[in-house]
């Protein structure tokens, strides 16, 4: 599962399965049980992916996630979608820096936000002129992600923002007032949601992790058609939609199904760990989980917002392990556009301290 360097790579995250499968069963074995056990266990479940799968991403057991992007610029998480692409302009931008930071804190996986709130993309874009080909700084900073991934052995995945204040196409966005009706997108901005994540894939993939966030706002008819749409060209990939600010106990299958894995935001899981298999509309499902939270208190890179303490770190990190769920650490790069020696050397620490 590790390379000389002590890096997951690629060809061992999608390609692991047997070797999980066998280790699974030797577990088993060894344990006592009878060797068809293991098989029964791995048949268990209606998900899409195999349980082997599914194991080898928890294997990976901590990752970065890169908050970055317009927000980093107008210093507001939940932009109006107004700002002109020239807003974003960083001068330092060094996405290499990101990664080798991600390879040496111990991190084995990374997720970044593609387009959030903002509707900015972090690619040049075919759908959307709002993008990094009309701003500042041009760099197709998606692809330079994903290359430097590949190159330092971390597996990339992609964050996708479903709340869109820029490319709005009629629908109604949970910043517009209060009304009648819950925040909604029309079939145009669904189209357009399609469009933009089939050019992710196609252009950059294989992904190892794909991020829907406000899931909910798009509906169960198009959410289920958009994980369909997903796996069939990304089979191999984990499809989170975010089920949002919780421990997770009780899952919203109408918000955030269907999906593969658990977002459990800002939050721990209960002291007795996550409960990975789930009963959803009578059928049995093997759902991992994710913990997502920042280093500091923000999500996007902000003045003066400092990592937490050391000592709240390394709990965090031990916490998730201990109770069974994988840690995707928000590291915001800041608006020069690479992230900050006190947050490198934080990192460096908790690898450390945590014995990462």
């Amino acid at each position: 599962m590790k390379t000389k360097k002590g890096n997951v790579t690629r060809r061992d995250f999608f390609g692991c399965t047997a070797a999980a499968g066998v280790a699974a069963a030797g577990l088993e074995l060894a344990q006592g049980e009878p060797a068809h056990a293991a098989a029964a266990e791995e048949q268990r479940g209606k998900q899409r992916l195999s349980l082997a799968k599914l194991q080898a991403w928890e294997a990976l057991g901590y990752g970065m996630f890169i908050h970055y992007g317009m927000s980093t610029y107008v210093q507001h998480e939940l932009p109006d979608g107004k700002a002109p692409a020239t807003t974003y302009a960083p001068d330092k931008l060094d996405v290499g820096q990101w990664v080798s930071v991600i390879r040496d804190a111990g991190m084995k996986y990374a997720v970044l936000t593609s387009k959030h709130v903002a509707g900015h993309c972090l690619w040049p874009s075919k759908f959307t002129d709002y993008t990094v080909a009309n701003s500042a700084d041009k760099t197709d900073v998606v692809g330079k992600f994903v290359e430097e991934c590949r190159k330092k052995g971390v597996l990339p995945g992609f964050y996708y923002c479903s709340w869109d204040n820029h490319n709005r196409f009629g629908s109604k966005t949970p910043s517009d007032p209060a009304g009648d009706l819950p925040a909604y997108t029309t079939s145009l901005y669904q189209t357009f949601q399609t469009n933009q994540i089939t050019e992710l894939i196609t252009t950059y993939g294989p992904w190892a992790e794909v991020w829907i966030d406000i899931p909910g706002v798009l509906g169960r008819g198009y959410r289920t058609f958009l994980y369909q749409h997903v796996a069939s060209l990304q089979p191999d990939a984990i499809i989170m939609m975010n089920s949002g600010i919780s421990t997770q106990e009780k899952y919203d299958v109408e918000y955030a199904w269907p999906s593969d894995i658990i977002a459990i935001e800002r939050s721990l899981p209960p002291d007795q760990g996550h409960v990975r298999w789930r009963t959803i509309e009578g059928a049995e499902y093997y759902m991992p989980g994710e913990v997502c939270n920042p280093i500091g208190k923000e999500w996007f890179w902000v003045e003066g917002d400092l990592p937490r303490p050391d000592t709240d770190l390394a709990d965090e990190v031990l916490g998730c392990k201990k109770r069974g769920v994988n840690l995707l650490l928000d590291v915001p790069p800041d608006r020069h556009g690479i992230i900050p020696d006190v947050t490198v050397q934080a990192l460096m620490r908790l690898r450390k301290r945590a014995g990462l």
